[in-house]
């Protein structure tokens, strides 16, 4: 098994390709090890001192690691665990657990509508590729509001993507859009 890996935007995020399917849709995040039980791999990983978080797409799973620690110190001990766990044959996460955009019925339901098809053909596909993942959570008069997961949280460009580039881009298409915001969970 060859796995790949590639420096993200988040110089304490990198992301991992195993040339396998690490989920069948959606994401999974796991901001720290106690929100891993339901996955072996993302336990698996939590062991390797250093690791702060961990996300999943359909074909990457993206690391976070402490200040303290240096990639060249961690990451055998990562490739190693994904390696472990692709060799046990277990599923990286148990149960249905796919992540996604939050439900908001209402009078704007239309236009919620319109915002998750934006962000779902013109931002995740390039998000992901960063390996990190945005997502709906509400809107609010004019304001919508941003789950960032994986490479993207804590990012030090992601306020500037958030600003210039998801903010720009639902303004263009929706007028009723007056700004974007990033929550955390």
């Amino acid at each position: 098994m060859f796995i790949q890996t590639e420096s993200t935007p988040n110089p304490a995020t990198l992301k991992f390709l195993p040339g396998q399917a690490v989920l069948e849709a959606g994401t999974a995040d796991f901001p720290n090890a106690a929100a891993a039980a339901k996955s072996p791999l993302a336990l698996r990983l939590f062991d390797v001192n250093g690791v702060t978080g961990v996300f999943f797409g359909t074909d990457f799973v993206t690391v976070t690691k402490s200040d303290a620690v240096a990639w060249d110190h961690i990451k055998p001990a990562l490739l190693g665990a994904i390696m472990e766990h692709y060799q046990s044959g277990e599923p990286a996460v148990e149960g249905a657990g796919a992540g996604g955009h939050a439900v908001q019925d209402g009078e704007e339901s239309e236009l919620v509508t319109q915002i998750k098809e934006l962000l779902d053909t013109r931002v995740r596909p390039a998000v992901a590729q960063d390996g990190g993942d945005i997502t709906f959570h509400g809107y609010e008069r004019g304001v919508v509001y941003l789950h960032m997961q994986g490479a993207c949280a804590g990012c030090p460009s992601s306020t500037l993507t958030l600003k210039m580039g998801i903010e720009n881009l639902l303004k263009h298409y929706l007028p009723e859009v007056t700004e974007v915001r990033a929550v955390t969970l």
